[in-house]
């Protein structure tokens, strides 16, 4: 089955074929700066006698002209790696928001549309471009089976004494307002992952997404009991740009005392706050480079970074009674070492220690880096989120035949 993987954003689509059930990734690939006069294609291709990158610079108007571009590149007569897009059996969209229509993967039919374009509202900014990646691939792809995955349905077994606020009850009943979770494809891989490694898939787990974006997960036998992000993908871990937690004071004194509008604060929380508010960098190799050269600030930052996965580790430890391991990825969770060193220390008290040797070593794949006699595994466990989809995708058509 070969499953076209596409996770549509703003300006951007990334996409991936995997052929499926081998999990053979075919080519990937990302468009970038769709809508400008420099945009960006970069295709890698991973099959015997094919060119193993292409990369081109054009003008790419909408994503339909992006992904027209794909289809071309996958089913070019010289470097294609499919006879035509008719070969395309599944394409998996990766959808943020689900609300609490969606639970599970599901084959997009006109209902399944309108009801993500009534989500619009609960994620403003990721929502929109996951429809049209699935408008455009409609037209494209035509004889394949569209399917949508979403980013919340992992996190549709949180109890409710975890999901709902402490606010009157009409505003849940009547507009759904609660905590939903975000990265539940990642954290969704990565647990099974991890258990899989143990050989223990009712694991108590405590996995921790770290990119651009951050947050965290309790994972009680593969399912998802508590995760730090909530209604909107703002809340939790300090994050490249955004605030994670925050006294809902501050916004009101923003408004009321300072004369922000909320339009400014939410742009502020969003996109200007986080360890680009604390530091003029959202890269945490740009902040490691200025810690290096004496920046307090950036060290402070990294601190409170590290402190604040701490204070969600020690929660999840109690809300799950115990800790089998913790696991980190995402790009900086597989990459950072001082980071995993900072946020491990200090937790000793939980049966938590790190093998620093370990922890040095750049090894691919699942390793574990904690010491020989600690009580709970430290796993660097490697996401794939792409992976994740396609298997969601076939795990599904195969049952449905």
């Amino acid at each position: 089955m070969n499953i076209f993987v596409i996770n549509s954003g703003s300006s951007s689509i990334k996409y991936q074929l995997i052929t499926m059930p081998a999990r053979t990734v075919v080519c990937s690939g990302i468009v970038e700066r769709i809508g400008m006069l420099n945009s960006t294609i970069v295709h890698k291709i991973f099959m015997e006698g094919k060119p193993g990158l292409i990369t081109a610079e054009m003008e790419i108007l909408d994503h339909a002209a992006g992904l027209q571009e794909v289809a071309r590149l996958l089913s070019h007569p010289v470097n294609g790696v499919v006879s035509d897009p008719s070969d395309i059996n599944v394409v998996g969209h990766r959808v943020v928001h689900g609300g609490e229509s969606f639970a599970a993967t599901t084959v997009i039919n006109s209902l399944v549309k309108e009801e993500i374009k009534k989500l619009f509202s609960l994620a403003p900014l990721h929502n929109p471009p996951n429809y049209l990646g699935i408008e455009v691939a409609e037209k494209i792809f035509t004889t394949a089976t569209q399917v949508a995955v979403f980013d919340t349905a992992f996190h549709q077994t949180l109890p409710p004494k975890a999901y709902r606020f402490a606010i009157p009850a009409d505003f849940y009943r009547t507009y759904g307002i609660r905590a939903y979770g975000f990265h539940g494809t990642s954290h969704k891989y990565v647990s099974a992952e991890a258990g899989r490694y143990l050989g223990n898939a009712g694991a108590k787990l405590i996995t921790i997404h770290l990119g651009n974006g951050c947050s965290i997960t309790a994972v009680e036998n593969g399912k998802s009991i508590d995760t730090s992000m909530g209604m909107g993908p703002m809340n939790g871990l300090v994050m490249g740009t955004r605030s994670g937690d925050i006294d809902q004071s501050v916004i009101f004194h923003l408004v009321n005392q300072l004369g922000y509008d909320l339009d400014q604060v939410n742009s502020m929380l969003n996109k200007k706050s986080g360890m680009l508010g604390l530091t003029g960098f959202s890269d945490m190799r740009d902040i490691r480079r200025e810690i290096e050269q004496g920046n307090e600030a950036a060290a402070l930052a990294f601190e409170m970074y590290a402190y604040r996965i701490r204070k969600y580790i020690g929660a999840y430890t109690a809300i799950l009674n115990g800790v089998d391991a913790i696991v980190f990825t995402g790009g900086v969770g597989e990459n950072d070492v001082a980071l995993r060193k900072m946020v491990a220390s200090n937790l000793t008290f939980l049966g938590i220690h790190l093998n620093e040797e370990k922890n040095n070593q750049r090894i691919d794949g699942i390793r574990e880096i904690n010491t020989d006699n600690a009580a709970v595994k430290i796993l660097i466990v490697p996401t794939n989120e792409e992976l994740e989809i396609a298997r969601q995708c076939y795990q599904l058509l195969s049952t449905t035949g």
